[in-house]
């Protein structure tokens, strides 16, 4: 089989890309490395990945690229550093972003909140994954 050598970019669908914009660069300190105005905002994501925030209405109509869109709530998982993990707490809630569970895994703990389009977003402090 051909190999497979990691995950270059993911993807959530939001309504306001100026809010999300704002939400991801301001309390997740994302870098933005690409914005279309009605469509979408793209994000770096430490070293060699990238977040995609599109407007599912936009990129439901196709164009350039083939149509795709999703609706209701997503999820994705950020790591972070073991020792960061109360500060993180810290800066979510002072910036007025509800921590909703924070979960102990055998191998790393994670913090569980929302964006502003209610996605449900993951600090982890390791990779919980097996091998």
């Amino acid at each position: 089989m051909p190999t497979l050598t990691g995950l270059l970019e993911t993807c959530i669908y939001v309504q306001d890309l100026d809010r999300s914009e704002a939400f991801y660069q301001d309390v997740l300190g994302l870098k933005v490395i690409g914005r279309d105005t009605d469509r979408d905002v793209f994000f770096r994501v430490g070293p060699g990945s990238v977040l995609l925030a599109f407007r599912a209405e936009a990129t439901l109509q196709g164009g350039m690229l083939p149509p795709h869109g999703a609706t209701g709530e997503s999820h994705l998982a950020l790591t972070i550093p073991p020792d960061e993990l109360t500060s993180w707490k810290d800066h979510l809630t002072g910036h007025g972003v509800e921590v909703e569970l924070e979960f102990k895994w055998p191998r790393g703990t994670s913090l569980y909140f929302r964006d502003p389009d209610r996605n449900l977003l993951e600090l982890v402090t390791a990779d919980i994954w097996p091998d």
